[in-house]
């Protein structure tokens, strides 16, 4: 019989999750947790108008048990399990979705399906709703920075079970010693999710976020039906050679209450991979050194080759056979070519017919990407890229990123995160509904609950 003592590190963790007030939370935490919200949203509803995301609806929901949640984008509701997966499924469809680099994923696409749609089976307020999202954020990301997880998994549908968990134990109550269960069941309940789906364009990758939403719930039922999980479940997970060989309690902890990772998160304009965003970005630097800020159609068809040194991670995204729109949000070198083809980048510049269209498919054979291991070792601190276009003349251009535009040292505006909501909202609610679901959300402390917003709006 093991030791039934649980490590110090993960009842400090449970603790926190159990007794941590919203007022406790630092106000930038507390402002990215909002525009966290605000940003799932309308991406969840944008990935929702994908035809397999209206095949997979019809499907689940024509056997599901009925329910008050929002299915997104779809003008429909369902029950707290359902919609969180559908909802998780659907919003990393177009690569929209918020991130995070000291947490090596994407936590809140993983916790916020889960907490909307419980709060809006329980009836919670939205002052609660902020709470459960900002600590099963924190939690999670923390324990996927304290891990070295092989770089063959995808991190979604890992650590996000366990910050979706945290989040339906934020809204059910649960005090710590159940919150110290639900994080070891949780752990245990994540998916041998594959980096290669990625490279290989493969869209069950987009099934991995709704997982952690409907298996986070999942655990908090668990528990409330006395399950019980391991002693030390994230320790055997991610240390012990599951999903990693290297964990750090220590570092799970450190600054617990005073460093918030969550306010060091990222938001994306640009529907594509993170690690590629590096490389637009030096892009345009290059296009400002450029007559007239672009390059024309003729123009185009000067270049005679464009070298793009990048960090590992964004180098790897350097696959040219590229055949689905899926497939081409994850290639440095369509990236380019599309957006220098289409002057813009842009849904319609990752769409079927931007794969397409031979102009674009012929650059993207004249992009070349390589790792600069220097520039390796500046992430995830910077997210250096150097792009380098060459003319058939000779004539050359260079840009370069060092911090990729939406990080904390690099921030988009306000008006950048609300411009991207009513771009995504308004095709699929119209204006009015728009604005009214984006100022319910500036002021989500004043929702005092949640499943009458569902009956006000249907989204």
């Amino acid at each position: 019989m093991s030791d039934r003592t649980p490590p110090p590190y993960l009842t400090r963790l449970a603790a926190f999750a159990a007794n941590t007030q919203l007022n406790d939370i630092s106000t930038a935490a507390r402002e990215r947790a909002r525009w966290i919200l605000a940003d799932c949203i309308p991406v969840i509803a944008a990935g929702m108008q994908q035809p397999e995301m209206g095949k997979f609806i019809a499907t689940h929901l024509a056997g599901a048990a009925p329910g008050n949640a929002w299915v997104i984008g779809a003008g429909k509701r369902a029950s707290a399990m359902d919609a969180a997966l559908l909802n998780g499924t659907a919003g990393t469809w177009l690569e929209l979705d918020e991130g995070n680099l000291f947490a090596k994923g994407h936590p809140g696409i993983q916790v916020v399906p889960a907490a909307v749609a419980l709060a809006q089976e329980l009836g919670c307020g939205g002052a609660e709703v902020l709470r459960a999202v900002a600590l099963g954020y924190e939690l999670s990301a923390r324990i996927s920075r304290a891990a070295q997880m092989r770089l063959i998994f995808h991190p979604h549908g890992t650590y996000g079970v366990m910050g979706a968990a945290i989040a339906a134990g934020v809204l059910k109550r649960f005090n710590a010693a159940q919150m110290l269960e639900l994080i070891n069941c949780a752990a245990t309940m994540g998916m041998a999710s594959s980096r290669q789906t990625l490279l290989d364009g493969a869209t069950v990758r987009n099934i991995f976020t709704g997982h952690s939403g409907f298996m986070g719930l999942t655990a908090a039922r668990l528990v409330e039906c006395g399950f019980t999980g391991e002693i030390d479940s994230v320790g055997t997970v991610y240390g012990r050679g599951i999903y990693s060989d290297t964990f750090d309690p220590a570092l799970a902890v450190a600054g617990l209450g005073e460093e918030w990772l969550i306010a060091k998160s990222y938001f994306k304009l640009h529907p594509i991979g993170r690690y590629a965003h590096s490389a637009i970005d030096a892009l345009e630097d290059l296009l400002t050194r450029v007559p007239g800020g672009k390059l024309a159609a003729n123009d185009i068809e000067r270049i005679e080759r464009i070298d793009v040194a990048a960090y590992m991670l964004a180098a790897s995204l350097n696959g040219k056979n590229i055949v689905s729109s899926f497939g081409a949000r994850f290639s440095v070198p369509f990236a380019l070519a599309s957006i220098l083809v289409h002057g813009r980048s842009g849904l319609k510049s990752f769409d079927d017919a931007a794969v397409a269209n031979q102009a674009v498919q012929a650059l993207v054979q004249r992009v070349f990407v390589r790792e600069e291991p220097a520039y390796t070792a500046r992430y995830p601190a910077e997210q250096p890229v150097l792009v380098r276009i060459v003319m058939k003349n000779g004539a050359a251009y260079e840009g370069n990123c060092t911090v990729t535009k939406g990080e904390p040292a690099n921030p988009h505006t306000p008006a950048d995160l609300s411009g991207k909501f009513f771009e995504l909202g308004e095709p699929i609610w119209g204006r009015p509904v728009t604005q009214q679901l984006f100022d319910r959300l500036m002021k989500i402390e004043d929702i005092r609950d949640f499943r009458a917003l569902a009956g006000e709006l249907l989204l």
